[in-house]
């Protein structure tokens, strides 16, 4: 068992050290909160679950709590306790959904059955998973922004799953960030000086609820414009599944058209989520702060 201090309310995120890791939560009604820990991103039983105290690990509206001897790796989620009684709080707390962290780095969705989010059954088998990633060693090589002013523009708009997606693109892993970046030289034929990217964060692609009405075949969310968290790269565009270099991936890809010469444009979605919409599932920031935003 990992030892727990109280921990701090900033940075929020799991924020690993040399000693442990920071793990910090925003939420305003919560009564109380579990972190559950995982060995790998496909186990449904946690390694260690901590229950944390409402005086030693909040201050105001933080949650907050160290794990002693915890690495990059460990995978991670939440459990909320609080009022279910949307329509008179606005909360939608349910202590049987599993959610991932709206501040983590990386997700991992081998388990993700999207249904499971909407009952009062428990989902910690077939929900999400945050992962611990240090972000504090990546050799950026003194890499900067190329700040070419927007009247000498010419910008290339771009869907990362979709522009290597066809084996005519030839690349090692299409539909990645990898791939586009092996794409590079084409790019400079092209004579662009900036790509901008459609939605390269988390996405759920099983978020669409209709069928190809000639094939009866499932569709998918294509675009992604229903993030589920912001400041993890979306899985389906890199190549390691576990989430622990997801976020190196997508800085790799951005150094190197940032060393073509090509500025990196992103179309980030805040106006709503992949929570939105059809019912009541719970995946990360509804089942956390409802009452405090606007999907």
């Amino acid at each position: 068992m990992y030892i727990v201090e109280a921990g701090r309310p900033r940075p929020l995120g799991a924020t690993p050290d040399e000693r442990g890791v920071n793990f910090s939560l925003f939420s305003e009604h919560a009564t109380n909160i579990e972190l559950l820990l995982f060995e790998k991103g496909t186990d449904t039983i946690p390694i260690q679950t901590i229950l944390l105290d409402q005086i030693k690990n909040r201050t105001f509206h933080f949650w907050h709590v160290y794990v002693r001897d915890l690495k990059p790796g460990t995978h991670y989620a939440y459990r909320i306790f609080g009022s279910g009684h949307t329509e008179i709080t606005g909360d939608r707390y349910n202590f049987n959904k599993v959610l991932i962290d709206p501040y983590c780095r990386g997700i991992t969705a081998g388990l993700w059955q999207r249904d499971d989010a909407i009952s009062m059954v428990d989902n910690v088998a077939t929900s999400l998973r945050s992962t611990v990633i240090d972000i504090s060693n990546y050799d950026w090589e003194g890499d900067q922004c190329l700040n070419r002013p927007m009247s000498e523009s010419i910008i290339y708009e771009v869907h990362v799953g979709g522009f290597t997606r066809s084996p005519s693109s030839h690349t090692t892993h299409p539909g990645s960030f990898a791939a586009l970046t092996e794409k590079i030289p084409y790019l400079q034929e092209l004579g662009i000086t900036a790509v901008e990217l459609m939605p390269v964060f988390a996405f759920d692609p099983t978020s669409v609820n209709r069928t190809n009405p000639l094939t009866g075949e499932a569709l998918t969310n294509y675009w992604g414009y229903d993030p589920i968290c912001h400041f993890a790269p979306h899985p389906g565009y890199c190549i390691d599944r576990e989430g622990l270099n997801h976020i190196n991936e997508f800085r790799d890809m951005v150094k190197a058209l940032h060393k073509a010469g090509i500025e990196v444009i992103l179309d980030v979605v805040f106006n709503h989520t992949g929570e939105g919409m059809r019912m009541n599932r719970r995946l990360v920031s509804k089942g956390l702060i409802i009452a405090s935003i606007i999907f």
